[in-house]
Formats: structure tokens, sequence, C-alpha cells
């Protein structure tokens, strides 16, 4: 398995969000990831696929 994992600090500067926001949305179960040893982690692959779940169509009005 060669799936990246991301820390919070390269999550939140992969989806150029602060720090802060990036650990509220996980904490509210918005962004899928998963603690290790109480330090936020995410697949990257799971970012991705959210990022895709999330887009909106503006071709479906």
């Amino acid at each position: 398995m060669t799936d990246e994992i991301l820390t919070l600090k390269e999550l939140a500067i992969y989806l150029k969000l602060t720090e802060k926001t990036a650990y509220r949305l996980a904490a509210e179960g918005k962004l899928p990831g998963f603690k290790v040893g109480g330090s936020w982690r995410f697949k990257k692959s799971a970012i991705e696929e959210w990022i895709v779940k999330g887009t909106v169509d503006s071709t479906k009005n």
C-alpha cells in the first residue's frame, strides 16, 4: 500500500486552509481522517475522493 498519508499541517497546505480550519473540519467529521496517538492523519486518496464528491456541477442547473 503506497497511499500517501498527510498530517494536519500538510492537509491545510494542500487544501489552502488554515490549520485551525482543517482541525475544526476534521473534529466535526466533515473531513475524512483518523487519529494516531492524538494527532490527525489523512489519506490523500480519501481527501481527493471527498473533493470530487463535494464538487458542484454548474451544468446541472
